[in-house]
């Protein structure tokens, strides 16, 4: 897997968040398909998270409501980010990937915008768990924490720090075990 980010620099600029409010988040829409593989392409060095994005909108592990775009004032598309069903031991979690800024809206808020926005609909769906293997020191600001705090691993080696979980309902019990990614993953 590669860097789930598309943020070359590592972040936002601003991790209070108090840009956020240039940026309008809202979930995918079906006429938004073109304007998130465009974000993805031009975020990330291959297209493989753009082919991932399209392979998992076909896929069982698509949850509705749970792809979301940040706009700009112009109304663009600036960054995307999403969430689909994986497990951990047979328990379901969600996985948070790919996030994607366009490298001109980088370090502005607009990644930061999208994932709070999203991981605030997971929450409100009922959800219970996200995971993301992604940058360390980005995704601690919305509360992620190394998932084997929890006994979650990833299962391919990677770097313990890497692989974060966010528990979103803290009555539920966390899973221990090994995630299980959706097909399109390839894992």
């Amino acid at each position: 897997m590669t860097d789930t980010t598309g943020d070359k620099n590592n972040g936002d600029k601003n991790n209070t968040g108090s840009t956020d409010s240039v940026w309008r988040t809202r979930p995918e829409t079906p006429a938004d398909a073109a304007a998130v593989r465009s974000v993805n392409l031009a975020a990330f060095a291959t297209p493989l998270e753009a082919d991932l994005v399209d392979a998992l909108r076909t896929d069982a592990s698509w949850l509705p409501g749970l792809s979301y775009v940040a706009e700009g004032p112009d109304g663009s598309v600036a960054a995307h980010a999403l969430l689909t069903r994986c497990e951990v031991d047979g328990v379901p979690a969600l996985a948070l990937a790919p996030v994607a800024t366009r490298p001109e809206h980088q370090r502005s808020g607009a990644g930061s915008s999208v994932v709070r926005a999203l991981l605030a609909a997971a929450k409100e769906q009922g959800e219970a768990l996200v995971l993301v293997l992604g940058h360390p020191a980005y995704y601690p600001r919305f509360g992620f924490v190394p998932a084997s705090r929890y006994g979650i691993r990833a299962p391919f080696e990677v770097p313990g720090e890497a692989m974060t979980a966010l528990v979103l309902d803290a009555s539920a019990p966390v899973p221990e075990g090994t995630i299980a990614y959706p097909a399109p993953f390839g894992i």
